[in-house]
């Protein structure tokens, strides 16, 4: 089986990317499963029904979230309905939605976790808890991944390293940077710090880079807008052997339209 988790889709150049590059990549890798970040879809923060919609008819699969799962208000009158959404699973118990969802593909049980990290992050419960807490019920899964949405990549790596051999993948997301320590821990569990930025390459992190510039220079408050132009797509592409579940490869994806 082979799944690509895509990178941090960031605004309109994000959903471009996608629709730019995402039918060759699923022709060229086979492709049976595609996941993606898509928590700054919309405008750069947040996620719409309509733009969940766009993205999903071009190819997106199913939805992870994170910090920015909130700020676009649209998403509390879908994110319940939606299956293939789901939102960091150690928010508070009484958030909408729900932090992990099992899915059949291909007679394999995919199981999706989203989990969000603490620091620098804000004031979350423990990944690790919530992790250890829900593993019960879904340790008979086929495939368990998990999206760790976090800042600091110390807390990313132990966190995976804490549960290699439970996890089949931990994949980083919320740096919109694509790092280059993807890996196989001793355990089996695949692993990288974060898969990337799906967006405009002329951006600071997906955002127009006048902006950012004039943050760091006067310390003001700027109204941030998604970056324009040429195109990138980042993402992460995991071969899992079919026989015993185990997984076989982890590997950075990166195409732009330069």
């Amino acid at each position: 089986m082979n799944i690509l988790f895509v990178g941090d889709i960031v605004g309109r150049a994000g959903r471009r990317a996608v629709r730019f590059f995402l039918e060759k990549l699923k022709k060229e890798h086979k492709l049976d499963f595609i996941i993606a970040n898509g928590e700054n879809s919309a405008g750069g923060f947040g996620m719409t029904k309509k733009v969940a919609e766009e993205l999903y008819g071009y190819g997106i699969d199913f939805f992870t979230m994170g910090n920015h799962t909130w700020d676009n208000r649209d998403i509390f009158k879908f994110i319940d309905q939606d299956p293939n959404l789901i939102r960091p699973l150690n928010f508070p118990d009484n958030n909408p939605g729900r932090g992990w969802q099992t899915v059949e593909i291909n007679n394999k049980k995919i199981t999706v976790v989203n989990l969000i990290g603490q620091v620098y992050m804000g004031n979350n419960d423990s990944p690790y808890h919530k992790f250890i807490e829900l593993y019960p019920k879904i340790k008979d899964s086929d495939i368990i991944l998990v999206d760790f949405h976090a800042e600091a990549t110390g807390e990313k790596t132990a966190f995976a390293r804490a549960v290699d051999g439970m996890a089949s993948a931990v994949i980083g997301t919320h740096t919109h940077v694509q790092t280059n320590d993807a890996q196989i821990f001793p355990e089996g569990t695949a692993y990288i710090t974060d898969a990337g930025l799906t967006g405009a390459v002329d951006s600071i992190l997906g955002m127009k880079p006048d902006k950012m510039v004039e943050k760091m220079k006067t310390s003001l408050p700027v109204s941030y807008e998604v970056g324009k132009g040429k195109v990138k797509i980042e993402a992460v592409l995991l071969k899992i052997d079919d026989q015993n579940n185990q997984m076989k490869q982890i590997m950075e994806i990166k195409k732009n339209n330069l």
